[in-house]
């Protein structure tokens, strides 16, 4: 039977296992960056690390071609292993979705951002990286009946500007309005259409998309931003979730739901004329949710892992 030393085993289990660098490895051994270089080739060559392509990779790819071409945008799946728990999915495709983010993002930009779960985890990926002229504007309202929502939004849209040093401008209305002539008037208001004016310049928006059975619960409909009447309103109208709190069936749909007369995020009309569209997805409960997302064509480019993208293929 193979034994192998104590030195090479660590090299391995912390490279292959955890992620670590070598630089970090090195340090922890106490070596030189040549010689972790080295227990990591004889883990290799003496079988304690073998190396091998996932099964699903072709498969991968397939979802992927599939999606842009039934859809028309630019679709990256994210490998996460099956038995993966929803939280480090998630995590999984927040920091690709960071990245990307990240990327897309110059000087003089503006920048559209929804909250939410999906964008929480994606805050915690991001790199700072500092560029000038850059505008961070909140997407959709974020108070409810017990809450101005500006903690938990200012945190998000907060957190992002300061990566890129940017400004940030908070959206202070509800999530969802009381009363339809109540965001009518609001909107009339000189410091709303000060926002909204803004919101019409963005370059770049990322998004989630909210579900309503999702094993970790989209924030709108967990933290009181509906209550049960909403809540029966909505059943009655066949949704199935929602990108920046307008709600949506499965076919995509919206225009005639009732609640969305009271929503204060942009409709999928209004996210179109947005040239850069990034809608960030984990776990399979949104495969309906992103299916009506995607057929409503709210996005140009999709981020989600390979389950929740197959089980979208198999809802069609």
């Amino acid at each position: 039977m193979q034994e192998w030393s104590e030195e090479v085993v660590t090299a391995a289990s912390m490279y292959y296992a955890q992620g670590e660098t070598m630089e970090t490895i090195a340090r922890h051994l106490g070596t030189s960056r040549s010689t972790v270089s080295r227990l990591l080739k004889e883990a290799r060559e003496t079988g304690l690390v073998r190396i091998s392509l996932n099964p699903h990779a072709n498969e991968r790819s397939s979802v992927s071609t599939t999606l842009e071409r039934l859809f028309g945008l630019n679709v990256t799946v994210v490998q996460v292993r099956d038995t993966a728990s929803e939280l480090h999915r998630l995590n999984q495709v927040a920091r690709i979705a960071a990245q990307v983010l990240s990327e897309s993002v110059h000087d003089d930009m503006t920048v559209g951002v929804a909250w939410g779960t999906t964008m929480a985890a994606i805050v915690e990926h991001l790199t700072p990286r500092p560029l000038h002229g850059v505008r961070v504007v909140q997407l959709n309202g974020g108070a409810n009946s017990s809450s101005t929502g500006i903690p938990y939004v200012g945190a998000i849209v907060g957190a992002i500007a300061q990566s890129w040093s940017a400004t940030p401008l908070l959206f202070p209305v509800p999530a969802f309005f009381d009363f339809a002539e109540t965001k009518r008037a609001m909107w009339r208001e000189r410091s709303v259409q000060a926002v909204l004016a803004v919101q019409r310049q963005v370059d770049v928006a990322i998004f989630g998309v909210g579900s309503l059975t999702a094993a970790l619960p989209s924030h709108v409909y967990s933290q009181g931003y509906l209550d049960e009447d909403d809540m029966a309103e909505i059943a009655r109208d066949r949704v199935i979730g929602d990108v920046c709190t307008v709600l949506l069936r499965s076919d995509g749909s919206w225009r005639d739901v009732a609640l969305n007369s009271r929503a204060t995020g942009p409709n999928p009309t209004e996210l179109q004329a947005f040239s850069r569209r990034i809608c960030v997805v984990a776990g399979t409960a949104k495969a309906g949710p992103l299916l009506a997302a995607l057929r409503a064509k709210v996005a140009t480019d999709l981020i989600v892992d390979d389950a929740t993208a197959r089980a979208v293929l198999d809802l069609m």
